[in-house]
């Protein structure tokens, strides 16, 4: 599902009175649907500062602009994402080119991004940074274990990839391998390196993040605990279409949007 189209509601319907779900529809307007994928993108990149899930310069997240699809807006390399403002944001062509801003591209961001949003004309939004648990996970090499409700969000949507696996991500041939790799799923642990996610929006794929990232918490601690039971896989699909659709992933953002609107309104700036 992309800004632009009708989203599909699946199983997410709120049933309980005076719960109301405002849809994500997208804005006619290129330059008004722009600047609402850049709102979003600044605030999913406070989100994930406030969070803990960035360390140093590394980690990044992208939008794809409405307008230009091979094309896609980006934290510019060493900015703090809790510092993070529309201003700051910078955009960057498929080739590596910055095209509008004055600030450096990560080239590891450029390397991973460029590759999934050509591989995937859906993807409108993708997310990644070194958080602990999520590197720390793909230091295993295997699976999500669908061992809590949360974790039915992911089930048969995450995929491995060991494609230069510890190394920095510069070259876009790891890039391309990774996408491969993700196929049509929304989330990707890479071996040695930590954990990517992608969605229809900066909502989505924000929320796909920090949920995968709690998951891996999840699985860690139960497994050093002892031997956690697994959900069958009846009760792991019905939790997939539950929350594991875009729409879901989006209306889970609301609320970190809401405190920011509040808190922190100068990331609109």
């Amino acid at each position: 599902m992309t800004d632009t189209q009708e989203p599909d509601l699946g199983a997410f319907e709120p049933d309980q009175e005076g719960i109301t779900l405002e849809r994500p529809e997208g804005h006619v307007d290129l330059e008004a649907e722009r600047l609402n994928r850049k709102q979003r993108l600044a605030a999913g990149l406070r989100i994930m500062g406030r969070l803990r899930l960035a360390e140093g310069v590394a980690g990044h997240v992208t939008v794809r602009d409405p307008e230009y699809p091979d094309r896609f807006w980006v934290n510019p390399f060493g900015l703090n994402f809790k510092l993070m403002t529309v201003s700051d944001l910078i955009c960057v062509d498929h080739e590596g080119a910055v095209v509008e801003g004055d600030k450096p591209v990560n080239a590891a961001a450029f390397a991973i991004h460029s590759q999934l949003h050509a591989a995937r004309p859906d993807v409108i939004a993708a997310a990644h940074s070194h958080s602990m648990y999520g590197k720390t996970f793909s230091t295993l090499g295997k699976p999500l274990k669908m061992i809590s409700q949360d974790s039915t969000m992911f089930y048969n949507d995450v995929a491995l990839c060991d494609a230069g696996a510890g190394a920095v991500v510069l070259d876009t041939a790891v890039g391309a391998a990774m996408a491969e790799a993700l196929g049509s799923r929304k989330a990707l642990i890479h071996q040695n390196h930590g954990i990517i996610t992608a969605g229809g929006s900066v909502d989505a794929a924000v929320w796909w993040f920090v949920a995968l990232e709690r998951c891996c918490q999840s699985q860690l601690v139960a497994e050093a605990a002892g031997t956690p039971i697994e959900i069958p896989e009846d009760l792991c699909q019905s939790g997939y279409d539950a929350q594991g659709h875009d729409l879901a992933g989006w209306f889970q953002f609301q609320p970190w949007w809401d405190e920011l609107c509040r808190d922190e309104p100068e990331f609109l700036n």
